[in-house]
């Protein structure tokens, strides 16, 4: 049917019934669902997280430099207890630490969790250590696999690919912005100003 004939005819028989088809399924369908990456993507920015997408190593180095431009981190500390990271990111003139006074932290992360955008995290990122004791800007590198949609398909990977020994301090970060007092549901938990590099590898 042509704008015109939408803006400016009668509806014909044949669309009077797709639009009752429409009301049918909004008042009795659930919504459908959202794939799985679009799912967290909307969860994770609704809580307040930045989401960069990135396709290759030189994008994640690129994206990465212009968030340390962005917020005047260069030649800041870093607190990181990833060696692999440090590699990565050697070339930037970061001052390496485990103090939790630096500037930001830099970390992976275990999963991905699409349906409350959160992310989940272990002992294998940041020590034993309680997330009030690690600095408050967070820049995590995930990849695309790392996607699953529930914490329980995220605890179930963390067992299957730990079978030696599972990782201790498992927890999610989901509040990634100050909430108001009136929102209790983030009521207890710990703030952070999370930077998200998301590397494509499927």
């Amino acid at each position: 049917m042509s704008l015109f004939r939408k803006l400016f005819s009668s509806k014909s028989k044949s669309d009077k019934e797709e639009d009752q088809k429409d009301d049918a399924r909004s008042k009795y369908m659930p919504e459908p669902e959202l794939p799985t990456d679009e799912n967290f993507v909307y969860h994770f920015k609704n809580n307040g997280g930045k989401f960069l997408y990135c396709q290759d190593q030189n994008e994640v180095k690129q994206v990465f430099g212009q968030i340390l431009d962005e917020n005047d981190w260069k030649n800041a500390e870093c607190c990181c207890f990833d060696n692999n990271l440090k590699q990565t990111f050697k070339d930037f003139n970061l001052d390496f630490t485990f103090n939790g006074e630096a500037i930001f932290f830099l970390s992976t992360c275990e999963y991905l969790i699409a349906n409350t955008g959160a992310l989940l995290i272990s002992s294998n990122q940041i020590k034993e250590k309680k997330l009030a004791e690690i600095p408050h800007n967070f820049i995590i590198l995930a990849t695309t696999s790392q996607l699953v949609d529930t914490i329980g398909e995220g605890l179930r990977g963390i067992k299957s690919k730990s079978k030696n020994k599972i990782p201790s301090n498992i927890t999610t970060i989901k509040t990634f912005e100050d909430k108001q007092e009136s929102d209790f549901m983030s009521y207890g938990s710990t703030s952070k100003n999370v930077y998200l590099l998301l590397l494509e590898d499927l």
